[in-house]
């Protein structure tokens, strides 16, 4: 008996992503992006974002078959993320899939987006151990989750308290003068820097935080630190060095990530770690982890930095992985959760 063929549709934010996955092999991965027509407001906005997902989607559904060269009636599922992300970006992708399951007679699968970002890896390395650990880091999440079985049993250990590693960096992007997004500027930036050269604080690592936050992470004080120290050298006449503060700002980020990761990891007896999410591609953070993993004797699984941004991959990846357990679907009338807890892998 073959695989499971699944459709994937992916509208959390401002990418329209469709993808088709067999089993764990992809065959198509489909993405349109708005993100330039939010370039010039600093931001996503949502609106927009909306109506560029109503005028891909039938476009990027078609564009998936056509490469994947596979009919729509082949099709055995459809997945789509029903959370978290923005409430009319996710209602346009939802609709879209309730209207294929209809027609199709094919079931449907509502599935987290966040848990979407670690079940892609199986596309790129192969099945998960019987426990990992995943970091999911992007500009909305900076979630540590512990993997039993990424269709039936995932743990969020941590979060984060206020802003995710993305947004603090396209947030101290736009406080350097940086083009949105400030992520892969400050990246390109902090290559050429000293990350030792400023230091800059590391929040909730402090033996007092253990008992509560030991595996949560605020980046919202270190924003507000580069913000100081970059106004305090502009008073002075002083010129800011964007290389060094880039680089020591992105240390800061990379070292808090990696470090309580590699302590849950130790502390659960896990020997893999998956790293996901559209922060991942950061260099710092792959350099970090890589290094801190090996010192650990951790194996580190970070997919190609394509798969790390939202895209169907992600979505159909997990549908495969909830159609393969025998997991009973979605309803057709499944609201969509902007703010969807990560104790459930799909509602």
């Amino acid at each position: 008996m073959s695989e499971p063929l699944v459709l994937g549709i992916e509208t959390s934010c401002d990418e329209t992503g469709v993808a088709l996955v067999r089993g764990r092999e992809l065959l198509f991965d489909a993405v349109a992006s708005s993100m330039d027509e939010h370039a010039r407001f600093g931001g996503i906005i949502p609106e927009i974002a909306s109506r560029a997902h109503l005028e891909a989607m039938v476009p990027t559904i078609r564009r998936a078959l056509e490469q994947a060269d596979v009919d729509l009636a082949d099709v055995d599922a459809v997945a789509v993320t029903a959370g978290p992300g923005l409430q009319g970006p996710l209602t346009i992708g939802a609709s879209a899939a309730k209207a294929l399951s209809v027609a199709l007679g094919k079931p449907l699968y509502g599935v987290n987006h966040v848990i979407g970002h670690a079940a892609v890896d199986e596309l790129v390395h192969g099945a998960f151990p019987e426990r990992a650990m995943a970091l999911v880091v992007s500009g909305g999440h900076s979630s540590l989750l512990l993997v039993d079985d990424i269709a039936t049993k995932v743990t969020e250990l941590g979060s984060t308290l206020d802003d995710a590693a993305g947004e603090a960096f396209d947030k101290v992007g736009r406080l350097l003068g940086l083009p949105y997004p400030g992520g892969p500027h400050i990246d390109r930036l902090a290559r050429e820097g000293d990350p030792t050269a400023i230091r800059f604080p590391r929040a909730l690592t402090l033996p007092k935080d253990q008992a509560d936050h030991a595996y949560d992470f605020s980046f919202s004080g270190l924003k507000t630190a580069v913000a100081r120290w970059v106004e305090a050298r502009r008073d002075a006449g002083e010129e800011i060095p964007l290389h060094d503060v880039a680089a020591s700002f992105a240390a800061a980020v990379a070292d808090v990530l990696t470090a309580k990761t590699i302590r849950a990891c130790e502390l659960h007896g896990v020997d893999t770690l998956v790293v996901g999410g559209g922060f991942s591609a950061n260099s710092q953070l792959r350099d970090m982890a890589a290094e801190r993993c090996a010192e650990a004797g951790i194996t580190l699984r970070i997919p190609p930095i394509r798969y790390c941004t939202d895209n169907g991959a992600m979505i159909a990846a997990l549908g495969s992985a909830l159609v393969r357990a025998d997991v009973a679907p979605s309803s057709l009338d499944i609201p969509v959760d902007s703010s969807m807890a990560l104790t459930v892998t799909h509602v």
